[in-house]
């Protein structure tokens, strides 16, 4: 009896083995596409205020501002995109269309630089840009935000849903891996873009200096594309977001309801939730749970109507958001801080910048002092410093998330003061060697005066972003860590919106009377330093406003418990910090829920 027959006899069907998806074969497709996006975008910021002075004819203020909303919508689109993606497209296709849409918008700032009609006349100084070349050039910063709103939200939950195997034993090492490489290659195409793509359009011009990134950027969509058959692609769910919303739209509708006592069975919750009814923090928001007809629940005890009730879990949520929020807002101001490139860039140009022979290090890559100040800071900080003193004190030694938080912000305040004495120093400089009327001459100078401030910030960041970023982890429940990783990205896009209102308003107050600038595009005949100094008055009152946010808040999760919330990875990138903590879990008595 041949082999066909005898399955057929005990009535089994020979079915072809199913095509394996997900997995480590999906990994270097999904850490290509980040990598060579960050590496493209990020390699565009540095000199961009440069291209449109010298190329466009703006001012400095004009230009600066014109980055601003740049970051502000590259910031605030993630959360849109993470919206689209959790309810709508999907992660997949949602980082398909992001890829696209930063392709087009590189290629068409590529063509900006190639395409003489799409700039001023570059023989006549005083010429503006007029509102068609406007609008080329500023639709290219558009679609480079929509598509980084497509692809940062989703490319490392992506990758995770490839290695989210239950049955696999070893899920969380090999998590933990991809985790590392997916931070080591965003931070290492962070580096190189502020060093080699910023050189190559310091030394050769922004034709080839904005084409590189087209390059790449191509490259990140069809390396993206080649692995889609392989792809495991999760189904679409509801968004925290459209959670949210509900409750609001439920609390608005029960807002003349009287409260029931907490020991009432008319509070809506699900049947495997551990929280049966809500806390008395917020108590009109309570509302929402109230079972006011009994008809809006199926039998199986599930909502029929989340926009006519919500449950516990569902309002406890959105009060935690709402907790954080002042927490969440001290942190602005140090996002401001760190939004005023353009103004180290300028101080760079007009120093000497000479580090060995001939080489000179580009104006724009004096971040990479930030990011290596950043760097050497957490391996100093996890390696040497907290097993040292765990050593010495024989027990735990950690740090809480709120000091680290008010500490990043006294560094930030420090970097504002060493930035505003160093710019001092540099236009006293100006004014003795006669350059207040040649703002391209060099200062005899060193331009690595700045290092110092530039490292500071480095401090800043690795100290209140991370804290800040694993504060809203270790306070928030596992559901959440998706807003959790949102909030950062949301400060930054305010930061960005409220730098532009600051500077706008210290241009215009500044040189009102035909006075010059504070912020003059001439940076000899300006003030920066006074600009620095306003931003340390600022920087100053956001530290007494975070103390009173910090009392007011009460302890956190971990000081409650007693543990420290260990992470996984630490790392960063430019501004924004790449780390992934473990989330808490919500305890049985709903603590974690409650924020406190």
């Amino acid at each position: 009896m041949d082999k066909s027959n005898s399955e057929q006899i005990n009535g089994l069907k020979q079915e072809p083995p199913k095509c394996q998806k997900g997995g480590l074969i999906t990994m270097p497709f999904i850490i290509a596409n980040e990598a060579f996006e960050r590496l493209a975008s990020f390699g565009l910021t540095p000199n961009m205020i440069q291209y449109l002075i010298q190329d466009y004819h703006v001012s400095l203020t004009k230009g600066q501002n014109i980055i601003f909303y740049w970051n502000a919508a590259t910031n605030f689109l993630p959360l849109i995109g993470a919206f689209v993606a959790d309810s709508y497209l999907g992660r997949f296709l949602t980082i398909v269309f992001g890829s696209v849409f930063s392709l087009l918008g590189m290629i068409i700032l590529w063509l900006t630089a190639m395409l003489p009609a799409t700039k001023p006349d570059s023989s006549c100084q005083t010429c503006k840009p007029s509102g068609l070349q406007y609008l080329f050039l500023l639709s290219s910063f558009a679609l480079m935000s929509i598509g980084a709103g497509g692809i940062r939200p989703c490319s490392l939950a992506f990758g995770a849903d490839q290695l989210d195997k239950k049955d696999n034993p070893k899920n969380e090492s090999i998590l933990e891996r991809f985790f590392g490489w997916y931070y080591a290659s965003a931070a290492l195409s962070i580096v190189i873009a502020m060093s080699v793509i910023v050189y190559i359009q310091d030394h050769k011009g922004f034709r080839l200096g904005f084409g590189i990134p087209v390059i790449l950027m191509f490259f990140s969509a069809t390396l993206f594309l080649l692995a889609s058959s392989i792809y495991v692609k999760q189904k679409v769910k509801t968004s925290m977001f459209t959670s949210f919303a509900q409750v609001i739209a439920v609390v608005y509708k029960n807002r003349k309801l009287s409260l029931p006592s907490q020991d009432s069975d008319t509070w809506y919750s699900k049947k495997d939730s551990v929280l049966r009814v809500p806390n008395g923090r917020l108590r009109f928001m309570n509302k929402a749970c109230i079972i006011v007809n009994t008809e809006d629940i199926g039998p199986d005890g599930t909502t029929l109507n989340p926009w006519n009730i919500c449950t516990v879990d569902q309002v406890e949520e959105l009060k935690i958001i709402i907790r954080v929020l002042p927490l969440w807002s001290t942190s602005i101001m140090i996002a401001i801080n760190m939004n005023q490139g353009s103004f180290g860039f300028f101080q760079a140009k007009s120093m000497n910048r000479q580090l060995i022979g001939d080489f000179k290090i580009p104006p724009g890559s004096f971040a990479l002092f930030t990011v290596g100040a950043l760097f050497i800071w957490i391996l100093v900080y996890d390696r040497i410093l907290l097993p040292l003193a765990s050593k010495v004190r024989g027990k735990p030694v950690h740090i809480g998330v709120k000091e680290r938080m008010g500490i990043g912000l006294v560094l930030s305040f420090l970097a504002m003061i060493v930035s505003a004495i160093v710019e001092h120093t540099r236009h006293e400089r100006a004014i003795e060697q006669g350059l207040l009327k040649n703002p391209t001459g060099v200062l005899n100078m060193s331009a690595y005066w700045l290092v110092p401030q530039y490292a500071l910030n480095g401090l800043a960041e690795a100290f209140n972003a991370i804290g800040q970023t694993e504060f809203y982890y270790s306070e928030f429940p596992k559901n959440m860590s998706s807003i959790a990783s949102c909030l950062f990205g949301l400060g930054m896009g305010v930061a960005s919106l409220l730098a532009s209102l600051i500077l706008s308003t210290v241009d215009n107050v500044t040189s009102k009377g035909g006075k010059e600038s504070w912020v003059s595009t001439n940076i000899n005949r300006g003030h920066y330093e006074s600009y620095y100094w306003l931003l340390a008055v600022m920087n100053f009152i956001n530290i007494l406003y975070f103390m009173v946010c910090s009392w007011a808040y009460g302890p956190c999760v971990e000081q409650k418990n007693g543990v420290r919330r260990e992470n996984v990875n630490h790392s960063a990138t430019s501004g924004q910090e790449l780390f992934k903590p473990k989330p808490a879990q919500i305890t049985d008595d709903g603590k974690n829920m409650e924020g406190s």
